[in-house]
Order: structure tokens, then C-alpha cells, then sequence
């Protein structure tokens, strides 16, 4: 099953084709996916080993630890209305769980130190009624690394963060999440436990074509790790959110917040980075945002392209098979490169400042040339003019400064220094000095410069 009128029949066959080779190499009973361009979801297929019984973009899969994006949105909310701050230890607001000197932040990009999984018995296959309590789940050694100074992927941490939203909101993760992300977002088909239509999970044999029907077991404590069932059609809507923030939930400058990195991987993982709850990973040049998910008898994967304005969902119901992640990776690329994202038409300023478009044009750092480009909103952007080097946006501030966004300038600040008689010396980006020659004998460059000037190499 597809369906689409705004792709091109090439771009269509292309992701059948991909989506019907995974289900077939992969030996899972059914797959279904989707693929939003610009808000609108212009593509579903599914594959099944059922005539006539494809799932559609309604039928419930379990998404596993995409749960996670979810719990960290809730957590985002707690510190946008001022209940805690992410560098706070988790034992100001959830004390007595042996493990508070570990900070909000590292709960929420995997840098706690935590174990990765619970004590045994496996905790996504029994019933989570046997770990009443978060002792049960976070075990006797629940630190095998110390705080801060590893990624190490942890289930049990975002069970604390379970924990500490239902402590402050003083109500069920269950219920908070629906009341303040699902119900805002129209996410009526994303539950705590699956609802008709939904798919069973399945354990496929790995040397014969016979399968095996999986458990669906209630996690309980660890349910903000992995609980929850979705479809495509929702999942879609989520990712939307993810890429442009909704003031009714998180805005965009928080929805930003979650996609930069706040950890590095593991040397063994395939992403490349982990923000405050949601995985990075590179694809070539092209950077994917979003999160993979497993429980016994599914698989799930979600990934969206900033740039591109493109999200793909991937899901399965099978416990291995189908390489998720790389297929919904697949169809983002397909899409992306198919059909390329149309700009959109320049369009000038509505207004200007005369004294910022006087900074514009080039500034040396020592005899390095930097472009310096007025955006809108009186943000700046500080380039080099040739070649690859340190160069970042830079967001406006009351005080009159600048905050830099990307890269080796992230979080510092940009200065207009001016001279005794109100004309700009320098420029000043975290104590270094740009002039407007290189050099400049008129500014204040630290150390200054020698007296005898610019010269050749006597014969």
C-alpha cells in the first residue's frame, strides 16, 4: 500500500522499493512507514506477510525508547517554567534515591554514569509490578561510571526522570504526559497501552521462517523509557514539533536546545551524538535528529532533517530484522536528494539599523580576513573569507552584545569597542580582537604593534 500525490512516481518507487526490501530481507511480519516534507506527510507504504492486511498509518507499533524524546520534553517544560534548572542534582527535587549527586542534565544525555539496563530478571519482559520501588531499578551498583565524564545509554536514568516529573507535577508520568504533550500536540493515537488497531509483536526464528509471539508487558517504573505504542501518522506530528517548537508545549528555542549535543557517543555506536534526549546521527553530510526505539517484538525509528524540512518513521513488529534506523535514515536521503528542499525567495530586511550595517564587511583577526553579515532580528554572522575556520551566527541581547550559537563561539560573547570619540575600535569575540585592517595601528590590538610596520625582506 502507498499513497502520495506529491512526489514524483521515481521518488515514490524508491521508497516502496526500500521499505519492501527491508521487510523481506529483514523477515518481519509487517512494516509500515511514512515521510513528511515541509508539515505534510506525503508518502505512506507498508509491507506485510499477510494478503490484504497491510497496516495503514493508524495501526499502533510499540516505539520503545522513543518514549524517551517524550519524558525529556516534560523535563524541558519543569525547567522552562522555572521548577528546577538542568545543572541541579537530582536529590533537590527527588531525594533518598542513593544516586542524587548526579544532575538533571546528565539524566537527560546519558552522562549520569548509570547502568545501562535494570537488575535481572530482563526488565522489558516481566512485568514491572516486580520493581515496585526505584531500588528495584537502579540495583545495587548503579554507577558503574563516574558522573559526567562518560555517554554511557542508561534506561534506569530516565526512569528517574519519570520519577522526578511525577514528584514535582504531583501526578502520574502517564497523566502528564497526555495533558500536557499528546492532548496539545493531537497525538490521540500515541497511549500508555496499545488500542485497536495495533499490531501483536513477534520473536522470528533466525534459521527458519517460523515465528514466535513476544509478551507485551506494563513496565511501570520504567515505563517513561520505553512504554509507550504510536503510528506513523503521530510520530509525524511529533517530529513536526521536534523541528519548530509549539509555545503550547516547548518553544523553538527549547525544542533547539534538545538537538544540540549535550554528550558524545560511545565509540561503538553508530550516532553521532546524543542531545537531552534525542540521538544525532550523520548520514554522510546531512545531520538526522530523532531517536530508535526495541521491545520484544518491535522495532522503531524516527528521523528528521532540520535542513531538508524532511521526517521518516520506521516501524516493525518484530524483536530483530529489519535495520530500522538505516532504513528510516534511507528514506529522509531518498526524499532529500530526489527532490531537493526549494529555497525560499530572497527577500530583503524590512528595516535596518545604519550603525550595525556600518560593522558589516571585513574584519581581520591578527591577518585573517572575516566577513561580518547583518541577518534579521540584529543578529550577526562571522565568517572567514576563505577557507574553512571558526565563524558562528550570533543572537542579539538587550545589553547590546551578541551570544554566539555554533561551534567554538557557542555561548561567547561579541563586542563593539569603542574608541574615546564614539568610532568603533574593535571588535571583541571572547578576548579576541578583530580590526578593520590587519593589524591596525589605530586600534587597541593586545601587545600592540611593532612601530616600524608593514615590511619586505631586505636583499
Amino acid at each position: 500500500m502507498t499513497s502520495s500525490e506529491t512526489l514524483l512516481a521515481g521518488t515514490r518507487r524508491a521508497l516502496l522499493h526500500r521499505i519492501a526490501t527491508a521487510q523481506a530481507e529483514g523477515r518481519t511480519p509487517s512494516l509500515v512507514a511514512a515521510v513528511q516534507r515541509e508539515g505534510a506527510i506525503v508518502w505512506t507504504g507498508s509491507r506485510s506477510c499477510v494478503d490484504g492486511h497491510g497496516p495503514d498509518d493508524d495501526t499502533q507499533y510499540r516505539i520503545g525508547s522513543l518514549t524517551k524524546i517524550f519524558t525529556a520534553v516534560m523535563v524541558l517544560r519543569l525547567r522552562d517554567e522555572g521548577l528546577l534548572g538542568l545543572d541541579d542534582p537530582l536529590e533537590k527535587h527527588l531525594p533518598g534515591t542513593g544516586v542524587g549527586g548526579v544532575t538533571v542534565f546528565q539524566l537527560l544525555g546519558h552522562s549520569a554514569g548509570l547502568a545501562a539496563e535494570a537488575p535481572a530478571p530482563w526488565w522489558e519482559r516481566t512485568p514491572g509490578s516486580i520493581r515496585p520501588e526505584l531500588s528495584d531499578v537502579l540495583g545495587e551498583q548503579a554507577l558503574p561510571h563516574p558522573p559526567g565524564h562518560v555517554h554511557h545509554y542508561s534506561n534506569p536514568g530516565y526512569t528517574l526522570l519519570g520519577a522526578l516529573v511525577e514528584k514535582i507535577r504531583g501526578d502520574t508520568w502517564a497523566a502528564v504526559l497526555r495533558q500536557e504533550v499528546l492532548e496539545p500536540l493531537g497525538m490521540d493515537r500515541t497511549t500508555v497501552q496499545p488500542q485497536a488497531p495495533h499490531a501483536g509483536g513477534w520473536a522470528v526464528h533466525p534459521w527458519a521462517d517460523v515465528m514466535l509471539p513476544e509478551p507485551a508487558e506494563d513496565l511501570g517504573l520504567m515505563a517513561p523509557a520505553g512504554q509507550l505504542w504510536s503510528t506513523t501518522t503521530d510520530l509525524l506530528r511529533f517530529a513536526l514539533f521536534l523541528a519548530r517548537g509549539d509555545d503550547r508545549v516547548l518553544n523553538a528555542s527549547s525544542v533547539e536546545q534538545m538537538r544540540a549535543p549535550a554528550a558524545p557517543a560511545e565509540a561503538h555506536d553508530s550516532i553521532g551524538n546524543y542531545g537531552l534526549g534525542l540521538q544525532v546521527l550523520r548520514q554522510g553530510s546531512r545531520r538526522l535528529l530523532g531517536h530508535t526505539g526495541s521491545l520484544p517484538g518491535f522495532l522503531a525509528a524516527l528521523w528528521f532533517s532540520t535542513e531538508d524540512d524532511v521526517a521518516a518513521v520506521v516501524l516493525t513488529n518484530a524483536t530483530s530484522g529489519p535495520a530500522v534506523a538505516a532504513v528510516a535514515a534511507d528514506l529522509v536521503r531518498i526524499v532529500a536528494e530526489a527532490e531537493p528542499r526549494i529555497p525560499e525567495p530572497w527577500r530583503p530586511l524590512p528595516e535596518v539599523d545604519a550603525d550595525l550595517l556600518a560593522l558589516t564587511g571585513t574584519w581581520y583577526w591578527g591577518t585573517r580576513a572575516h566577513s561580518l553579515k547583518l541577518l534579521a532580528d540584529r543578529w550577526l554572522e562571522l565568517r572567514p573569507t576563505q577557507g574553512p575556520g571558526r565563524g558562528a551566527r550570533f543572537r542579539a541581547r538587550p545589553d547590546g552584545a551578541w551570544t554566539g550559537l555554533d561551534g567554538y563561539y557557542a555561548g561567547e560573547t561579541l563586542r563593539v569597542v569603542r574608541a574615546e570619540n564614539g568610532t568603533v575600535d574593535h571588535l571583541d569575540l571572547g578576548s579576541f580582537v578583530f580590526t578593520r585592517e590587519p593589524y591596525d595601528t589605530g586600534a587597541a590590538v593586545p601587545g600592540g604593534v611593532d612601530e616600524g610596520g608593514w615590511r619586505g625582506l631586505p636583499g
